[in-house]
């Protein structure tokens, strides 16, 4: 019978610690360049010209329909190269928590995009014709009226993809980048207790994942009350 020994976790909680920091980093980052690059896709979606909204349309049905951990792939052989010709850097520089920045802002951004184009359209059309009829160009009408409604509106959705992005962080070890559950999974194959760390991994997972969605629900009624 297996006998559990978590003798290691307090040992390596510096180490783990500097995992999680990378996850929360790739997390943050890509949340924030997600919703940016992710609102000017839905309103190109939205936008009259053609050639805007298929290209919108394009880029979302491109990363919806490719695997994660493919798209991480890509962007782990390509952007070190275009580093290194952009910026200088020598062959071989490590870039792979640039690289993987990269692949989860431009992947999440087509979901991101999806929430705020849903958003947008929940807003009353009335509320854009009372913004037009008061004289408001088109990115009047949406920077002061149309966007603070949505964003209001699809809050909890936009908390909730954060939520996955987190978790799906895990899956930079396709980089052997040592985010949280890579610098679990290093220290339990180091010391032979793989187990107990990615139990210990897990647990911390759904510590941090379940309060944060104990937080957007309620969030969520606070709004609708």
């Amino acid at each position: 019978m297996y006998e559990f020994d978590w003798s290691s976790i307090p040992g390596a909680l510096p180490f783990l610690w500097r995992g999680m920091c990378i996850s929360l980093e790739i997390t943050l980052t890509a949340i924030g360049v997600g919703i940016l690059w992710g609102t000017l896709l839905a309103l190109m979606r939205l936008s009259k010209l053609r050639v805007l909204g298929w290209f919108a349309a394009g880029y979302v049905n491109l990363f919806r329909s490719v695997p994660l951990v493919m798209v991480l792939l890509w962007f782990f052989l390509i952007v070190p190269q275009l580093l290194e010709k952009l910026l200088g850097l020598p062959p071989g520089s490590d870039a792979r928590l640039s690289s993987a920045i990269v692949g989860f802002a431009l992947f999440e951004s087509a979901y991101y995009s999806e929430i705020i184009r849903a958003g947008i359209q929940s807003v009353p059309k009335g509320q854009a014709s009372a913004a037009y009829a008061l004289g408001m160009t088109y990115g009047q009408a949406m920077q002061l009226v149309i966007l603070p409604q949505a964003f209001r509106n699809m809050v909890p959705l936009l908390l909730t993809q954060a939520i996955i992005l987190f978790q799906d962080t895990s899956l930079v070890y396709v980089s052997a980048l040592a985010d949280f559950f890579g610098a679990a999974y290093k220290v339990g194959d180091r010391d032979g207790r793989l187990v107990e760390l990615l139990l210990f991994a897990g647990a911390v997972y759904f510590v941090i994942c379940y309060s944060a969605s104990l937080l957007v629900k309620r969030f969520q009624k606070g709004t609708s009350a």
